[in-house]
């Protein structure tokens, strides 16, 4: 099967976004529209509840706020941790660093993003190291460089990889005893507990993360991302920080509803085993066609390759949709929580095609 012979819509590999919502959340997104009038800018009675589900779903008392992205959200939480003469240590592939239009520094009024370079293995996989942490940290001490304020850790990686309980656990460990903050941009959240297989509080609070950007469009949102503050204290005036930015939903239940369809029999957690079962499948598909490159194993929901550029021509022409600015001159096929084995089959199909195998 080809995208020009399917009985069924064309599912893409480009992103996680192209997704729509999932049923559960659509399911309570109706709910919430025929509920009849309800109080304005976060005062209904479904965005307390979905706050007080992720309170359960964390196992801690922690202070929730909705926006509508994850920029937005990195923004906003980082700009809370900030003045405008701190920084933020990322990864050099992190997301607030190349895909966020200088949201970050234009929220906390100039915080410079430093990243964080190491030869390691793990830093080729797209993670942040603690040798990279604290080497920017020690860097200098003087009044003309920016303090190191935040470490800021992509959870799962924008190169599709995990960051296990215990390298979490490590980085937080350097950032405590330097006196820094722990910011998680967890846009794949669910997909990085999927992989672990732990509990999300074992990979957020009790590692010593203070906030998480906790990822729902990616997930089967229509919209709408969950800022998490396990240390309350860092949350004050954050409110005001989300009104001023435009990020008051004046109608939140339409953002906080649908969560209740993610939480409800961790429907979030089952979306992200699926999205991640078909990144493997594709994986599995493409490993003997010659001419791919498998970067590396997938680890999320996500499948790194380069491919001869006669071949990604071709893709394109059949119509296939994907990304190859992200991997280093490979091409990233993402999975998301409504992908299907079929559309899996015949992508692959057509890349052992077009690579003439």
């Amino acid at each position: 099967m080809t995208p020009s012979d399917r009985a069924l819509p064309l599912q893409h590999f480009a992103s996680d976004n192209y997704a729509g919502m999932c049923p559960n959340a659509a399911r309570w997104f109706m709910e919430a529209q025929t509920s009849g009038h309800e109080p304005a800018y976060g005062e209904d009675r479904w965005t307390q509840q979905v706050s007080e589900g992720l309170r359960e779903l964390f196992q801690t008392d922690c202070d929730v706020y909705f926006v509508f992205n994850g920029t937005a959200a990195n923004s906003l939480a980082l700009a809370s941790l900030c003045q405008s003469y701190h920084s933020v240590i990322c990864s050099p592939v992190a997301h607030i660093e190349t895909d966020e239009c200088g949201g970050p520094e234009f929220f906390s009024n100039g915080s410079k993003l430093l990243v964080g370079e190491s030869e390691s293995a793990s830093a080729r996989l797209g993670k942040l190291t603690p040798d990279a942490v604290e080497s920017l940290v020690t860097k200098r001490h003087d009044i003309h460089y920016p303090k190191p304020k935040v470490v800021s850790l992509t959870q799962a990686t924008e190169l599709g990889t995990v960051y296990s309980v215990e390298e979490v656990r490590a980085i937080a460990a350097i950032a405590k005893r330097r006196h820094l903050k722990v910011h998680m941009d967890g846009a794949r959240f669910a997909n990085a507990v999927a992989t672990l297989g732990c509990h999300p509080s074992d990979i957020t609070w009790r590692a010593g993360v203070d906030v998480l950007c906790f990822g729902g469009t990616k997930n089967g949102l229509p919209v709408g991302e969950a800022v998490v503050f396990f240390d309350r204290a860092l949350s004050e005036d954050f409110a005001w920080r989300v009104k001023q930015a435009g990020q008051l939903a004046s109608k939140m239940r339409f953002i906080s509803a649908p969560w209740l369809g993610l939480l409800e029999n961790d429907t979030w957690l089952a979306n992200a085993r699926h999205a991640n079962a078909m990144a493997a499948r594709l994986h599995a598909a493409l490993r003997d066609v010659p001419g791919v490159e498998l970067l590396h194993a997938p680890q999320a929901n996500a499948v790194f390759a380069r491919l001869p550029q006669p071949a990604v021509n071709a893709l394109h022409a059949k119509g296939w949709r994907f990304y190859q600015f992200i991997a280093g001159g490979g091409c990233r096929f993402m999975c998301s929580w409504d992908t299907r084995p079929e559309s899996v089959d015949a992508f692959a199909a057509d890349i052992r095609q077009a690579c003439g195998a």
